[in-house]
């Protein structure tokens, strides 16, 4: 028996729509719009009757892939500007409109490491941020792996490195390593999820 299942039916009767909860869209701004997002200014409805205001990013979304291999996972350096330092993170990136998600995370694992995989398997979707973005990332894991040439898109600088799963998880509780889907491809290969 496989423990790690639970009972699914409790967790889909608390997300159920409570309307003691609900927050009614009544008026929706576009502020801006990118090439990677859009921002919102929302109206809403509080269930009390009285109103609010909430701020969204709208996103496509991504999709990341943990290459396990030997007890090693695949990472990829990059710095960052956003947090204004160098970051390690499983593979990644973003869905193109109208993407298949499995399809983007194998375009997104050769693109930055040369890896290209038998399988994706989903592992979970990540939603990060969910005060104020939609944005989630599927996360897969790879089987099968067989190692090519790499073309990062132009502009994207990346390394790859292969680290032991137990630094990994190290990295995680020393704050080392913050990224969430990173975080969600770890604990998930701890859990044996292989």
């Amino acid at each position: 028996m496989d423990l790690r299942a639970g009972n699914l039916e409790t967790i889909k009767r608390y997300l159920e729509l409570d309307p003691a909860l609900y927050e009614e869209t009544v008026d929706d701004e576009v502020q801006w719009k990118g090439c990677i997002f859009s921002a919102d200014v929302l109206k809403v409805k509080l269930p009390d009757g009285s109103f609010a205001t909430r701020e969204i990013a709208w996103h496509h979304g991504g999709c990341g892939v943990a290459a396990f291999h030997e007890g090693k996972l695949c990472l990829v350096r990059q710095y960052r500007v956003a947090l204004g330092r160098m970051t390690l993170e499983i593979p990644a990136g973003k869905l193109e409109m109208g993407e298949e998600p499995v399809v983007c995370a194998a375009r997104e694992l050769t693109e930055e490491t040369g890896l290209v995989a038998d399988e994706l398997v989903p592992l979970a979707v990540s939603a990060g941020s969910i005060g104020f973005t939609n944005e989630a990332t599927r996360v897969f894991l790879a089987r099968g792996l067989h190692q090519s040439e790499a073309h990062p898109d132009e502009g994207e600088f990346v390394g790859v490195v292969w680290l032991p799963l137990e630094d990994i998880l190290a990295g995680v509780r020393a704050g080392l390593i913050q990224d969430s889907k990173t975080i969600i491809a770890a604990q998930a290969l701890a859990l044996g999820e292989r």
